[in-house]
C-alpha cells in the first residue's frame, strides 16, 4: 500500500507569549490549513495522531476538536524533539496498513521562554530524568558546566568535532549564516533575519563554540499533514496536489550510541545514520536522488553531524562541505530552505510536520521565493534525545 500527503499547513512560529493564543488554537489554525489544503472535510478523517510534549494527557483531543467532535480515535504522541515525525509515522502506518484510507497528523507545541533543561520537559533531575544516561555519557568526558544542557551536549559534539577532524568555528557559523539567510523568503519563520558568519561568531556565547545564532529558539507553533491512501487519491481526483511518502525509517539507541563515550554518538549520530540506510534500502533512492532536504539543525553542529549521517560527505568532512556552498541554492542539494530550526523556530511537536510541509510545497513548486528550482525528491529528518531518529523520503506523485 502506498501513501500520500495530500494537504499541509502551518502557523506563523513564533516567540512564545508573543501572540494571544491557545495551542487549540494554533492547531485549528494548522488543521483547518491542511484540510483546505486537501479539499476534503474533518468528517473524512479517520485517526487523528497528535504530537506534542508540554501539555496533560489527551490535550490532543482537546485540540482537534477545535476541528470536529466525530467520535474518531485521537492518539496523543510524545517522542522529545521527534514528536512530529512520529505523528506522521503513526498517520502513514495506519493508511499503507490498509487500516484508514485517510488520517490527519497534528502536532504544536505552546512553550516557555528560555532554554530547555535536560529533556522536553524542561527539568534539570538527571537522576530521574529520561536522558540521564546520555547527559551521564557527557559529563564523564566533559565535565558539567553551568549552560543550558541541551546546548552543552550538542556544544560538547561539537568541540570533539573540531578536535578530531580539524572543524572550525567558523563553519559551524556557516550553518547559521545559511539558515538565517533561507529564513528571509519564509513568512512562517520565526526570525527573518541575515546574519553574516562573523556577526554570528560575535554573538552571545551560549555554550562554547556555540552562539546564539547557532541554536534553535523555543518557539510557539503548529503544524498539520493529511496523509491518504492510493484509493482516496484516484476516488478524490487529488493526484496533482499527492506527494507520496516514498519510505519512512524510525531508529532508537543502539550500544554503538554509549559504547564510544562520544557526545557525537550520544546526540544521535548513529541512529540518524542507520534510519537513513533503511530508507535508502527501501525506496530504492539515495541522497544523490535528493534535491532538497529539511533536516533537524536543533544546533549548527547537529547539522554538520547530519550531513555525515545521511551520505552527503565522508566523516569529518562536513564542515568543509557547507563552506563550499553545496548545501545552499546553486549547490548540490539546498538544506533547509524554510531557514531550518535555528531561524524557522522549533515548537517541539510540530517541527517533524513542519518539515514536511515546507518538503510538500517545495515539491509542488508551492514554495515562492524559496523555491528549489526543479525539485523533485525531497528528505525530511528529525531527531529527539532519548531518543529517536526518523527519515523520510518525498517524491511528487
Amino acid at each position: 500500500m502506498k501513501s500520500y500527503i495530500v494537504g499541509v499547513g502551518m502557523t506563523k512560529f513564533e516567540k512564545p507569549e508573543t501572540r494571544d493564543w491557545q495551542y487549540w488554537d494554533m492547531v485549528k489554525e494548522a488543521g483547518s490549513a491542511a484540510l483546505a489544503d486537501a479539499g476534503v472535510a474533518y468528517r473524512d478523517v479517520q485517526q487523528v495522531p497528535v504530537g506534542y510534549c508540554f501539555q496533560a494527557s489527551t490535550a490532543g483531543q482537546r485540540a482537534a476538536y477545535e476541528l470536529g467532535l466525530t467520535g474518531i480515535p485521537v492518539y496523543n504522541v510524545n517522542n522529545n524533539c521527534a514528536t512530529g515525525s512520529t505523528a506522521l509515522m503513526m498517520a502513514r502506518q495506519f493508511v499503507e496498513g490498509g487500516i484508514s484510507d485517510c488520517v490527519l497528523a497534528l502536532g504544536f507545541e505552546k512553550m516557555q521562554r528560555g532554554a530547555l533543561g535536560g529533556g522536553a520537559d524542561g527539568g534539570s533531575d538527571f537522576k530521574t530524568s529520561p536522558v540521564a544516561r546520555h547527559y551521564g555519557i557527557m559529563a564523564a568526558r566533559h565535565g558539567f558546566e553551568m549552560s543550558p544542557p541541551t546546548a552543552q551536549i550538542f556544544g560538547d559534539a561539537a568541540r570533539e568535532h573540531m578536535e578530531k577532524y580539524g572543524t572550525t568555528e567558523a563553519q559551524l557559523a556557516a550553518v547559521g549564516a545559511k539558515n538565517h539567510r533561507h529564513s528571509v523568503n519564509n513568512p512562517y519563520a520565526q526570525f527573518q533575519d541575515a546574519y553574516t558568519v562573523d556577526e554570528i561568531l560575535a554573538a552571545k556565547t551560549i555554550h562554547t563554540p556555540l552562539t546564539k545564532l547557532q541554536c534553535s529558539p523555543t518557539s510557539d507553533g503548529a503544524a498539520a499533514a493529511v496523509v491518504v491512501s492510493e484509493r482516496f487519491v484516484e476516488e478524490r481526483d487529488l493526484g496533482d496536489k499527492a506527494v507520496e511518502i516514498v519510505a519512512q525509517a524510525m531508529t532508537t539507541d543502539t550500544e554503538e550510541s554509549f559504547a564510544s563515550g562520544s557526545c557525537i554518538d550520544v546526540v544521535g549520530q548513529p541512529m540518524s545514520r542507520e534510519a537513513a540506510r533503511q530508507v535508502y534500502e527501501r525506496s530504492g533512492l539515495g541522497i544523490d536522488d535528493v534535491d532538497v532536504i529539511e533536516l533537524h539543525d536543533c544546533f549548527s553542529v547537529n547539522e554538520l553531524l547530519t550531513y555525515e549521517a545521511l551520505g552527503m560527505c565522508e566523516q569529518g568532512e562536513s564542515g568543509k562541505l557547507v563552506e563550499s556552498g553545496a548545501t545552499t541554492y546553486g549547490g548540490r542539494w539546498v538544506v533547509n530552505p524554510s531557514g531550518g530550526l535555528i531561524s524557522k523556530g522549533h515548537p517541539l511537536g510540530a517541527t517533524g510536520i513542519a518539515q514536511v510541509a515546507e518538503l510538500t510545497w517545495q515539491l509542488r513548486g508551492q514554495a515562492e521565493a524559496r523555491q528549489v528550482a526543479g525539485a523533485r525528491v525531497g528528505l525530511a529528518h528529525n531527531i529527539g534525545l532519548g531518543g529517536a531518529a526518523v527519515v523520510t523520503m518525498l517524491r511528487r506523485a
